[in-house]
């Protein structure tokens, strides 16, 4: 009964170590978001969605407009003007004080990079 009683005890101990880690959102982003759709241009205080994969969520990422192709730059959307984000779908609020005319529009997923899609914002 002893031995049984030990072999179970190693073998969950066993089964603990093999169960994959839990991801915190510290852990490195390995994965390139990736977009896919925008909604037509919005006008500020209107509505658009993006649509794409891997897209993480609100606090691991970002919305950056007006970036070079390279991404760089550009008006980083604020954390209030997200209505949902998920890994599929981001909702935003176009700002009052987001810039005015067509650009390059990326999500940063921690230290990666979308690739780009073209945006504007209507006066």
């Amino acid at each position: 009964m002893l031995r049984f009683f030990v072999a179970s005890l190693l073998m969950a101990g066993g089964l603990v170590a093999c169960a994959p880690a839990q991801q915190g959102a510290s852990q490195m982003v390995t994965v390139t978001p990736m977009l896919i759709k925008v909604s037509d241009s919005a006008a500020r205080g209107g509505t658009v969605t993006i649509q794409g994969r891997y897209l993480g969520g609100p606090s691991a990422g970002k919305v950056r407009l007006g970036a070079t192709e390279q991404g760089e730059g550009g008006y980083v959307f604020p954390p209030s003007a997200v209505q949902s984000w998920t890994d599929t779908q981001i909702v935003l609020t176009v700002p009052t004080d987001a810039p005015v005319g067509g650009s390059w529009l990326f999500v940063e997923v921690g230290a990666m990079r979308s690739t780009g899609l073209m945006f504007s914002v209507k006066q």
